[in-house]
Formats: structure tokens, C-alpha cells, sequence
């Protein structure tokens, strides 16, 4: 579980960042959730909109995503999803403690 102190920090490290994954009508799938991860292993930060036409709530599709990708959500803005999972093979972000 992140900090407080790690989830500010996050959080100003996705601010520049833009939403490389959307969530539309079809929802969340097992594919979207693979790619999710792997992005995830890749970049350890990314952000994922959830667009006008997804018929779940936003709460929702973050719990499915953090979940299914076994990753830290950092936060919800708007309709878009700050999502954390520490990589094992290019660690990039050091945590502060």
C-alpha cells in the first residue's frame, strides 16, 4: 500500500503525463487489463481515461483496473485514472519513504 507522502509524490509525477489507455462502451476487458499491465511494467506510472459513452462508473472501473493489472490506484481526477505498479525489470521512480 502507498503512503500518503508516496501517493502526493505520484501524483505530481502523472501530472505531465497523458492518458495512454480509454475506457469507451465496451468497458473493461481482459485484453485492455494485459495491455494495461504491461504498459504498467514498462512507464510504472500511467494515466487512463474513462470516456463519455462507458456505461460503468469511473470508482468502478479504476477497482477493475488496479485489480486485474495488480497495480496501486493513485487517484481518480475527472474522468481520469492514475495507476502505479513498481516494475520489476526498468525501475524508473524511486518512492520517497
Amino acid at each position: 500500500m502507498l503512503t500518503g507522502k508516496q501517493k502526493r509524490f505520484l501524483r505530481a509525477k502523472a501530472h505531465h503525463l497523458t492518458p495512454i489507455f480509454q475506457v469507451g462502451k465496451g468497458g473493461v476487458n481482459e485484453n485492455m487489463i494485459k495491455q494495461i499491465a504491461d504498459a504498467l511494467e514498462a512507464r510504472e506510472l500511467i494515466k487512463v481515461s474513462v470516456l463519455q459513452n462507458c456505461e460503468q462508473d469511473k470508482e468502478v472501473v479504476a477497482d477493475l483496473l488496479a485489480k486485474g493489472a495488480k497495480a496501486e490506484l493513485v487517484q481518480i481526477i475527472g474522468k481520469t485514472i492514475v495507476l502505479y505498479k513498481e516494475s520489476r525489470e526498468n525501475k524508473q521512480i524511486i518512492l520517497p519513504n
